[in-house]
């Protein structure tokens, strides 16, 4: 397995620019099988779970021709409904293919989806919804068998605003007879870059970015074009990046807005912060403060995808902070690992009481999820010493080129076999 050697101390200054967004691509890639055409994807990252979804439309007979951050993905040739067990297991994202798959092949076989270990993510929401739309639905064996003569418009009413839940709902019902109204929505930018791009490629679907969202179901979809937008939570971890080592970074292409919540608490810890539309400038204090209170919640609020990075640079910030996970039950395995490095973290439940100030050690650590993982390499890059992450495939899941880019950015940081 590869890991990071870090080496802590080290001040990082400069520009970086951030790529399109994983939680976003997926989906979007999910949906390439909809339009029996070509779709034209820009701004695409190069991380591994992008990979796997290759692997996957490729499984199910697409045509895929990629260059640089752009790829083409032909769906005429699709001519499967089973997703490969071994590519479903190793990203939770595929489930959002069994709507896309159903929508255009009238039935679908996939496994139960794998990812990282952060706690129960039930798919029951997904399922329900599918019913909801006329798909007859049998799991038997860790396989989920979906069969639909035709899909028809319905109202769902969702239990919690759920990311995959959503996306699966808008794939399922795109060419689905008459109107589906999906309430209690999920809110997050993705599911806004999906609409837009579902409506490039002739859909008629309103309201994404709010609570209820309409699809009108259309017969047919055509060749589209589309940039993904900016990948938010690799931005927020180089802005935490240059907090916790008292760095000052320009980080270009972003969406400002879609950083709001994790730029209200980098303030509060200190950080200036300086911002148009699409670049931002952050420089670290000398000393973070610790912030009374961070909250895990559904988009607007503070995402839970950067718990982590906010927990690593708290435990060296002066006083205490509180932190709050209400999305995922398991969410702290970073907590142990960011112990072994001298950190004071007492976990009660949902609730973690971070005690700062006293500085990080080097230590060999394990990255045991994605943005866990993340948080590591951030409190390697200010522990006094050495610090060795190991699994980091964890974190290609979801960081194009980050130790290249931490070492441009005056990190000392290399990756080994």
């Amino acid at each position: 397995m590869a890991k990071y050697i870090i080496e802590g101390g080290q001040k990082l200054v400069g520009e970086v620019t951030v790529n399109g967004a994983k939680n976003s691509v997926l989906p979007i890639l999910a949906a390439t099988v909809l339009n029996n055409d070509t779709s034209t994807i820009f701004n695409v990252p190069n991380i591994r779970d992008f990979k796997i979804m290759i692997k996957i439309l490729e499984s199910v007979g697409c045509k895929i021709e990629a260059m640089d951050n752009f790829l083409t993905v032909d769906s005429k040739t699709l001519d499967k409904i089973r997703i490969p067990e071994e590519l479903v297991r190793e990203m939770r994202s595929s489930i959002i293919l069994m709507g896309a798959m159903l929508s255009r092949c009238g039935q679908v076989e996939i496994s139960y989806p794998g990812g990282c270990e952060i706690g129960p993510r039930p798919i029951d929401l997904h399922l329900k919804a599918l019913k909801s739309l006329g798909a007859d639905i049998k799991e038997s064996h860790g396989f989920i068998y979906c069969k639909a003569d035709k899909l028809h418009g319905a109202e769902i009413q969702l239990d919690y605003p759920s990311v995959g839940a959503t996306e699966n709902i808008m794939l399922a019902s795109v060419k689905a007879k008459g109107t589906t109204i999906i309430r209690n929505a999920a809110k997050e930018p993705e599911i806004l870059d999906l609409q837009d791009y579902l409506n490039k490629a002739g859909c008629k679907i309103y309201g994404a970015g709010t609570s209820v969202i309409r699809i009108d179901g259309v017969d047919k979809l055509n060749s589209v074009e589309h940039t993904i937008i900016p990948d938010r939570i690799v931005a927020g971890t180089y802005m935490a990046a240059s907090a916790i080592t008292s760095g000052e970074l320009v980080i270009r292409n972003i969406e400002v807005e879609h950083l709001q919540s994790i730029i209200a608490k980098l303030r509060e810890a200190g950080c200036l912060i300086y911002n148009n539309c699409t670049t931002l400038k952050i420089i670290g204090p000398k000393n973070l403060e610790a912030v009374e209170s961070i909250q895990t919640l559904p988009y607007p609020g503070f995402p839970t995808d950067m718990q982590a990075q906010m927990m690593a640079l708290l435990t060296i910030a002066n006083g205490t902070s509180v932190l709050s996970e209400t999305v995922f039950e398991n969410r702290f395995k970073h907590v142990s690992e960011l112990i072994r490095m001298g950190a004071n973290i007492k976990t009660v439940g949902k609730v973690c009481v971070i005690k700062g100030g006293d500085g990080l050690l080097g230590a060999k650590v394990t990255a045991k999820d994605l943005r866990g993982g993340a948080s590591l390499v951030l409190a390697g890059l200010a522990a006094k010493g050495t610090t060795i992450v190991d699994d980091i495939y964890h974190i290609q899941r979801g960081y194009e080129n980050f130790a290249n880019n931490l070492r441009t950015l005056g990190a000392d940081i290399r990756k080994i076999f």
